[in-house]
């Protein structure tokens, strides 16, 4: 078993739980090869800022680096972290976009956690590649770097050698599926385990649910009804059923869910129902018809709605996840 490197990038504002979660997890696979005596430790993980002086967290809290950038040269596997926005709203730092530029291109893998990708970006590492960000920030990222393309719902995406995550916690999703493309299936789930989170979240799992996608309404009797939805996706969910327990006319009702959610109600039940179906043939054993019906489908179309929405059957679905 050889020794890979892994670098985490600190500079002011970086976002504490972008390191400190990936970096529990290589400590922990090589914990878990310690256990196995499997020889030497599989990764040699440290952390270096410009000038090897301490940061400031977004959390208020100080971190103290291993060492300065420019004594550490190129890693195997460089991480590099979220920010806090700046004064202009900015979420990048010029110097280490200039040592980005000058380093990266060396590494043999370059992962991005959260905003990190604006410095990634902002290097030119990203230009023609697939990559995510934080939801609330996708737009900004497509905005001020068209050559990347911006996909703002995957948890994570791996591109050659890029690889980027979204909001916070999918830096840990991340570093997970590196370990196991390194160690295996084992360890990572070993490592999993130890850290009470779920391993089976895929890098094309979105950032958040249907109900989290989109707006609250603002009327408590729409927001209600998008609580029903996601409680009875067996249920009736047509345009006059969901209007009756809205109290409004048929045409009144998708006037008003369309403006306030964002989107309109069909739309809404065949992703709160589409949600459902893959919730449960992940976790369940159940055939692809009861799923169907569990989730408010024939089994027809449940079908079509994957093969529309996610490019795969439900079966091919259940295969891989």
């Amino acid at each position: 078993m050889r020794t890979r490197s892994v670098l985490f990038v600190l500079c002011d504002g970086v976002a504490l739980l972008d390191v400190a979660g990936p970096m529990d997890v290589f400590t922990g696979a090589n914990a878990w090869a310690a256990h196995r005596s499997a020889g030497p430790a599989p990764y040699a993980v440290t952390t270096a800022s410009c000038g090897g002086a301490p940061v400031r967290t977004s959390c208020g809290m100080t971190a103290v680096p291993d060492a300065d950038l420019d004594a550490v040269g190129a890693p195997h596997t460089l991480f590099v972290p979220g920010l806090e926005a700046g004064p202009q709203g900015e979420f990048v730092r010029p110097d280490v976009v200039a040592w980005l530029r000058r380093q990266a291109t060396q590494s043999d893998r370059i992962v991005s956690v959260c905003t990190g990708a604006f410095q990634l970006a902002g290097a030119g590492l990203l230009s023609g590649h697939r990559v995510t960000t934080h939801w609330s920030a996708a737009q900004k990222l497509a905005r001020e770097y068209p050559q990347v393309e911006v996909d703002p719902d995957p948890i994570f995406i791996r591109d050659g050698k890029v690889s980027t995550s979204g909001g916070v916690t999918s830096g840990i999703d991340l570093a997970l599926a590196l370990i196991e493309e390194d160690l295996g299936r084992e360890a990572s789930l070993v490592v999993a385990r130890h850290l009470v989170v779920f391993l089976r979240r895929p890098g094309d799992q979105r950032q958040f649910s249907t109900q989290l996608r989109a707006q609250v309404a603002h009327r408590s009797s729409l927001r209600d009804v998008q609580q029903w939805i996601a409680d009875h996706p067996d249920a009736d969910l047509s345009v006059t059923a969901l209007a009756q327990r809205a109290s409004l006319s048929p045409r009144q009702f998708n006037r008003a869910f369309t403006a306030e959610t964002g989107m309109p109600p069909g739309r809404y039940v065949e992703q709160a129902r589409l949600e459902t179906a893959r919730r449960l043939l992940e976790d369940d054993r159940d055939s692809i018809d009861q799923v169907a019906q569990s989730s408010g489908f024939t089994p027809e179309a449940l079908r079509r709605a994957f093969h529309r929405n996610l490019g795969l059957s439900p079966t091919k679905y259940r295969d891989r996840f």
